[in-house]
């Protein structure tokens, strides 16, 4: 084959660093439905953006499990109610997060908050 004048041979394309998986005889492997709640479960899990993370790093914001699953349930609620992205206030920390992603696009603590703008939000979350 000729391409730009140059003479090509097509190579096949291999796969390297593929591994497969033996099931050995009477080994019990993970059915569908196990399958899929485990993705459905990792689907519903909250990530953090780069951003959101650097933020939270140089503002030095910790949040404990327990914060995670009530930040997890207002994001929950606004999902029911179709919003978009909210603002999220929870203590004395306001984030915004993409529901539609599970993502935080942002976060500020209470210094950063004063006379900011919250633009591009379609909802707003208040957790006590």
């Amino acid at each position: 084959m000729k391409i730009n004048g140059a003479h090509i041979i097509p190579e096949p394309i291999v796969q390297q660093n593929v591994v497969q998986q033996k099931i050995s005889p009477g080994k019990q492997t993970d059915s569908f439905q196990d399958i899929l709640s485990g993705k459905l479960s990792d689907a519903k899990q909250i990530k953090l953006s780069a951003h959101a993370q650097r933020r939270m790093m140089e503002r030095n914001v910790e949040l404990d499990q327990t914060d995670w699953s009530k930040i997890n349930n207002a994001l929950n609620k606004a999902e029911s109610k179709g919003a978009n992205n909210s603002l999220v206030i929870h203590k004395d920390l306001a984030l915004i997060i993409s529901v539609k992603n599970r993502t935080v696009i942002s976060a500020m603590d209470e210094e950063s908050m004063k006379e900011h703008i919250f633009t591009n939000i379609d909802s707003a979350v208040i957790i006590k």
